[in-house]
């Protein structure tokens, strides 16, 4: 479902609140407190602030809970309406190399860049996925780093990168990507990824020649048994038959050019959440129904509210 569909189809908030309910109860509705499925629907007969409609109230005796399709959910607690944010999944979800906050507050209007900011990123949190496959086959792996390098002449190599952060990602031939913000470049580091993100059942592992790989790889000896090809850089090699990292490399590059051309600039603090994008996005890229994904997603994540976003941990692996 593309920007046109989205605002043809959810005219109003009933139409997207019919859909968000069918996203979230393909069953039948039930109380998000207890489970129960006896419930009725409030119809208000007079007005009041809480302007969304569709409210419902659990029968169960030892629960009478009042809710809504957007209850608990990541859209709970918020007055922006559930046609804008429809509109801002379809604009994120397609945006090859992401939206700034600013372009999606003109887009969509919104009053405050503060707003628009807390929205994408409540967006790019259920774009995160919760439990992801090994990646199998043959698995491409590579690091890069993000940050700004320290100005001077005279730098060390260790002073010069002391700005930089690591990042680690791998890419099944053929199949997903991961992308991962870690805290050192270390082969504990490195390993910890791999066994994280790789099925132990690997035919073949291909890097370049970082001096953490090796390491990494005999650490997790004997249940990973993969072959171990490398390409060497330094040489300007880059392909060597069907040895190469040219796939997670165009990955990464992707990323970078999101940074560059989209955001400008992104707080570490929430770099996490950016590689869930782009990795979710790159993905799902030949899904005709990524924007009902994300949608339905979005209605088994968590509330986020503002000061928990504000207090995320620097890195999450």
């Amino acid at each position: 479902m593309n920007l046109i569909d989205v605002t043809k189809t959810f005219k109003t908030e009933d139409d997207a609140l019919e859909f968000l309910e069918k996203q979230r109860w393909p069953d039948g509705i039930r109380c998000p407190t207890c489970g129960n499925d006896r419930i009725s629907k409030i119809t208000r007969k007079t007005a009041s602030k809480n302007k969304r409609t569709r409210i419902y109230q659990c029968l169960e005796k030892t629960c009478k809970q009042q809710f809504s399709a957007t209850s608990g959910t990541i859209y709970g607690d918020s007055h922006i309406p559930l046609t804008t944010w429809f509109m801002a999944v379809a604009f994120i979800v397609d945006a090859k190399k992401g939206m700034s906050a600013l372009q999606l507050q003109r887009h969509l209007g919104l009053k405050s860049y503060e707003s628009a900011w807390y929205l994408a990123h409540r967006i790019r949190e259920a774009m995160r996925d919760g439990n992801p496959e090994p990646l199998s086959g043959t698995v491409e792996i590579d690091e890069t780093y993000v940050g700004g390098r320290v100005r001077g002449r005279g730098k060390s190599r260790a002073e010069a990168m002391a700005n930089k952060r690591v990042v680690m990602g791998a890419i099944e031939r053929g199949g997903d990507l991961r992308l991962r913000h870690v805290a050192n470049n270390e082969a504990y580091t490195f390993r910890d990824f791999i066994s994280a993100n790789v099925s132990p059942s690997v035919e073949r592992i291909m890097t370049d020649e970082h001096r953490s790989y090796p390491p990494a790889l005999k650490a997790l000896k004997p249940h990973f048994t993969a072959t171990h090809e490398t390409v060497n850089h330094i040489d300007r090699e880059y392909v060597r038959g069907d040895v190469t990292t040219n796939r997670i490399e165009s990955a990464f590059s992707l990323f970078k050019r999101g940074i560059v051309g989209s955001f400008h600039k992104i707080s570490i603090k929430h770099l996490h959440r950016y590689l869930s994008e782009f990795e979710m996005r790159f993905n799902e890229r030949e899904n005709p129904e990524r924007f009902e994904l994300l949608v339905g997603r979005m209605c088994h994540t968590g509330t986020m509210p503002y000061q928990k976003l504000i207090a995320v941990p620097e890195v999450r692996e």
